[in-house]
């Protein structure tokens, strides 16, 4: 395998099995990958950045000889030519992911015209999964233990207590 490194971006609010099996797949095409967890300047997080960081740092512990884990703001492209990120992993869980994505991957590819955008899908029992319903579902006291490993699951706990929804 030639030394390639992939790019893997999220918000990881918080990192899904989904998620951590995309990194998986991940690293088994490039010789290293690093999660990109966004500060989220769009977006609304639940959980601050330093504790998706810590999320995705106990997530990815089987791979960490392959994945490192690292915080961005600004414009992705900006990180990735810094750590000369030769491709960016997405991953698509449905048809309805695809058009957005692909749609990223064509300004992604005009900002950054030599790195690949590369689309995984995971297991087919991880597809149905995104961080917004696990989210949803904790906080309506849902049980996420299918979604989510079990530190992750003991973090939403304690967020929807702190939060006053239990």
């Amino acid at each position: 395998m030639s030394s390639v490194i992939a790019v893997y971006p999220g918000t990881f609010d918080p990192i899904t099995l989904g998620h951590e099996d995309v990194v998986r797949r991940a690293t088994q095409l490039f010789s290293h990958v690093i999660v990109a967890v966004a500060a989220g300047h769009h977006k609304k997080a639940l959980f601050s950045l330093e504790e998706r960081i810590g999320m995705v740092h106990e997530a990815v512990e089987p791979f960490k000889d392959q994945v490192t884990v690292e915080s961005f703001s600004g414009l992705l492209r900006d990180f990735v030519v810094a750590r000369n990120g030769k491709a960016m992993v997405r991953g698509l869980r449905a048809v309805t992911d695809f058009d957005y994505e692909f749609q990223l991957a064509g300004m992604n590819r005009s900002l950054m015209p030599n790195v690949e955008t590369v689309f995984l899908t995971p297991s087919d029992k991880y597809q149905f999964i995104s961080s917004t319903f696990v989210r949803e579902i904790a906080m309506l006291g849902g049980e996420i233990d299918k979604f989510v490993s079990s530190g992750v699951r003991k973090k939403l706990a304690a967020k929807v207590r702190s939060l006053g929804r239990e």
